[in-house]
């Protein structure tokens, strides 16, 4: 059962049989390098399936000598998901790990009770200059699994499934779908693919899955008679067998999968069950506790001055 509020439809009301049950307009936040569209956490939904957390990144296009440094930070209780469309990023963690990833593969990071990571352009990418565009996901892992020891998987785009018919070419980046089973294997069920329509195809979406999203990233698609644009978020009604249908050429990111066991509450890189585990880490960040990143120990993000407390994000979130 989720505990996300979905009401009984009621005859008469066209707004509660609706196939997309809520529609959410990212907001704008300005990250310094670039700017990104922050579509969850809103006020509107906390999370769909285990995803709290879903930005997208540019499109942007950096000159020569420019491009992303965000220094060392931290996560707890979660995973973080980095899929490209263009461009490349090179990953660093606590773990030793250092990986670029490119588009169509993917970098899936567990936090568990701790990481340290930090995402940049590389010298020579930034000597010629670069495009970047992306989703770059967070995704609450189960009570049982919060205090995991931390992990990072990569998959190269040769890795993923792809599944082409009709118009339709889908890549599934985890769970199952399309007939194809992703090898991602992630903490709860998870649905997340990378869908392109060619104008006029249509795309039945299964209904197995309890809590499902479509984030459009271009062209124009309609589903029962609705059409939406880019940069929209439609989470749709549990339980209801749906078509997309492409009135252009038309992508979009499919994700969802099984509800957590309840909110979270999330402050600044901290998503967390318990407030006092939030507490715990932001005094371990501050005093130093967290493992460094090798080969980029010479900066961190320091922990944000503001003293507002941490809320579930469905009362106000406090993201700085």
């Amino acid at each position: 059962m989720t505990w996300n509020p979905c009401p009984d439809p009621t005859i008469g009301d066209r707004r509660s049989t609706e196939a997309v049950e809520t529609l959410i307009i990212p907001r704008a936040v300005d990250l310094g390098e670039m700017t990104v569209r922050r579509a969850l956490p809103s006020t509107q939904r906390q999370m769909v399936g285990p995803f709290i957390f879903f930005d997208q990144m540019g499109p942007a296009e950096f000159l020569t000598d420019q491009g992303i440094d965000v220094r060392p930070h931290p996560h707890i209780n979660l995973s973080t998901l980095t899929y490209l469309f263009e461009g490349e990023i090179l990953h660093r963690d606590s773990l030793g790990t250092e990986k670029a990833i490119q588009p169509g593969a993917v970098n899936w990071m567990r936090a568990g009770r701790g990481i340290v990571h930090s995402e940049r352009t590389d010298e020579a990418r930034k000597r010629n200059g670069q495009k970047l565009f992306g989703i770059q996901t967070w995704m609450a892992l189960p009570l049982a699994d919060e205090e995991s020891d931390p992990a990072f998987l990569h998959y190269g785009a040769g890795a993923l499934p792809i599944v082409e018919a009709d118009g339709i070419r889908a890549r599934l980046i985890a769970g199952s779908a399309f007939g194809e089973t992703s090898p991602l294997v992630t903490a709860s069920e998870t649905l997340y693919g990378d869908v392109s329509l060619r104008a006029g195809a249509r795309m039945p979406l299964d209904a197995g899955y309890e809590e499902r999203a479509l984030y459009t990233i271009a062209g124009t698609i309609e589903i029962a008679n609705d059409v939406f644009e880019p940069g929209q978020l439609l989470v749709l009604r549990p339980g209801d067998a749906l078509t997309v249908t492409a009135r252009s050429d038309a992508q979009f990111m499919l994700f969802g999968g099984a509800p957590m066991e309840g909110p979270r509450f999330i402050w600044w890189n901290f998503v967390s069950s318990r407030l006092e585990r939030i507490e715990m880490a932001k005094e371990e960040w501050a005093k130093g506790r967290f493992d460094t990143v090798p080969g980029d120990e010479a900066e961190f993000i320091p922990l944000p001055q503001r003293l507002d407390a941490p809320q579930r994000a469905t009362g106000g979130v406090f993201y700085p």
